[in-house]
């Protein structure tokens, strides 16, 4: 299973509102150039979080996007759920419509399937934005602390 750009790059860009919580709205521009994503992909990627939820957006001369609620609030999985859909291994075990299959009371490997999605269903709802904010925290000092 892999994840598209929308999720990757998508979960770049709410992490760095995620770090910017608490000020002002924060351009598109700057996500963008502090990611190095593109600004027109973010707009559109943008667009789905807002309509989720999960960001707001402020127009005018001082607006942009901010988050909707704050970073302990959100987890990886909502802004994956709405970038890239249910989570699914396979169509047969998604966590909302699950494709009918002729052999899903015998298929042995559908209850693989199911646990490998569970797995990482439960990973990406056990991290929060704020979970990340406080990593890459650790990680700067660590790092700056190697330096000296």
């Amino acid at each position: 299973m892999r994840l598209s750009t929308r999720g990757h790059y998508g979960l770049k860009a709410v992490f760095d509102l995620a770090q910017h919580y608490g000020t002002k709205p924060i351009p598109l521009k700057k996500v963008a150039a502090r990611q190095l994503l593109s600004e027109n992909y973010l707009e559109q990627l943008m667009a789905m979080l807002r309509k989720a939820g999960l960001v707001k957006s402020v127009r005018g001369a001082q607006g942009g996007y901010m988050l909707a609620r704050e970073p302990g609030l959100i987890k990886v999985g909502d802004i994956i759920r709405v970038l890239e859909g249910p989570i699914a291994p396979v169509y047969c075990v998604s966590e909302e419509e699950q494709g009918s299959c002729d052999e899903a009371d015998y298929c042995i490997t559908r209850t693989v399937w199911a646990r490998v999605r569970d797995a990482i269903a439960t990973v990406l709802d056990g991290i929060t934005l704020a979970d990340l904010c406080r990593e890459a925290e650790e990680a700067e000092q660590a790092h700056k602390g190697s330096k000296v």
